[in-house]
């Protein structure tokens, strides 16, 4: 398996828990499934921790936590949910990282952003739609990642949201080991295009709103081009 297969390991999960998701439904359940998921389309591993599904739902899309420290919640999901899953497949020393914010309305899944009734939740990954479309605006092989920090930052501010992430930081680069990434954050000189590959994650809320919202992708330079895998 290369990155790109890895990857959409990932992808095709996402596609068929959203086939599963339903009402009363345990968010170990959605984890377990998940998990035997990625094993069954080829991965032998998951590299952040040992976790290959971090899920969260209703007011915990809010919260934001290291691997260390994460705990799957015996929560059910509901008629009306929102649903947060955070992918880390692994094939040998080759990494995916996806995830995505789900929507459930009267039980069921809303199969496109356009079609959420939630204004809220619609609004929430609208923006975060918006911000991956900023990303091909304005990264270039010569972007640091500091600077890629505080433009996100500041776009995200600027239309009513915040960054929710424990550290501050938007995504990090693809790499063998954990410790080696290097993170979309302050003080962070190095240009993305010193890296083969990152990752592009904003977990945002809006201010005083008790959910969160989460979109990431792998992206790389092709012939100075941002590409995503």
């Amino acid at each position: 398996m290369d990155y790109r297969q890895v990857q959409r390991v990932a992808k095709d999960t996402i596609s068929y828990i959203q086939d599963e998701l339903h009402p009363g439904m345990n968010l170990r359940e959605v984890r377990e499934l998940c998990e035997r998921k990625m094993f069954d389309l080829g991965v032998d591993s998951f590299w952040y921790y040992n976790i290959g599904a971090f899920v969260f739902a209703g007011n915990e899309t809010a919260v934001s936590v290291s691997g260390r420290e994460y705990v799957t919640s015996n929560r059910m999901i509901h008629e009306n949910d929102i649903v947060t899953i955070d992918l880390s497949p692994q094939y040998g020393d080759i990494w995916g990282d996806y995830a995505r914010t789900i929507i459930l309305e009267n039980g069921i899944v809303v199969p496109s952003v356009d079609k959420i009734s939630n204004t809220e939740w619609q609004d929430g990954l609208r923006m975060e739609e918006r911000l991956h479309e900023e990303l091909h605006h304005f990264a270039a092989p010569d972007t640091t990642f500091e600077q890629l920090y505080h433009h996100m930052n500041m776009f995200i501010s600027m239309h009513g949201f915040v960054n929710l992430d424990f550290g501050g930081n938007l995504g990090h680069s693809i790499v063998k080991r954990k410790d080696d990434r290097v993170y979309i954050e302050k003080g962070n000189t190095r240009r993305l295009g010193d890296v083969d590959f990152f990752t592009f994650e904003p977990h945002i809320g809006r201010t005083a709103s008790t959910y969160g919202y989460k979109m990431e992708n792998i992206y790389s330079f092709s012939e100075g081009k941002l590409t995503e895998f």
